[in-house]
């Protein structure tokens, strides 16, 4: 082949094609079945772990709403007995508190369990408790001076 010349400005450069890529004959890089896998396995630990995250906070915010509950009957109980100090704790009814309540309810407040039943505060004891229907105190958190479920320390 024989190579023309051809003069620009000062410059001579050769008239010959430039290839840009050069020849491959590989295929172009895909990702490959294994690396997909792990991906997918990545993504499903991930969810995994925030659905059970979720969980957990679920059941926490429950636990703090029930010891919310506890504390303002724990209150009204508190005030109800410095007005009444002959008054014993056995003979407490709903009824007598509402009026003590801080946040003036007209109700006395219950207690969604993790199940979503709804359970009431036993008042005959101090500090109240959640009852779980049959008279034994609800607190599934396992501690009873943690502030779930209870009225804590």
């Amino acid at each position: 082949m024989k190579l023309k010349f051809v003069k620009v400005s000062i410059f001579i450069m050769p008239l010959r094609p430039i290839r840009l890529r050069p020849r491959s004959r590989s295929q172009p890089r895909a990702f490959t079945l294994l690396e997909m896998t792990i991906v997918i396995m990545v993504l499903l630990a991930l969810i995994s772990v925030g659905m059970y995250s979720g969980n957990a906070l679920k059941s926490w915010r429950l636990g703090r709403a029930a010891s919310g509950s506890l504390r303002s009957v724990y209150t009204a109980q508190k005030r109800y007995l410095s007005d009444n100090p002959t008054v014993p704790v056995t003979s407490l009814t709903p009824a007598l508190l509402v009026p003590y309540f801080t946040n003036k309810s007209i109700n006395m407040p219950a207690v969604t369990s993790l199940t979503g039943a709804t359970l009431n505060i036993k008042v005959t004891v101090f500090p109240p408790v959640v009852d779980n229907g049959s008279g034994v105190a609800y607190d599934p958190s396992g501690s009873t001076t943690d502030s779930l479920w209870d009225v804590g320390e």
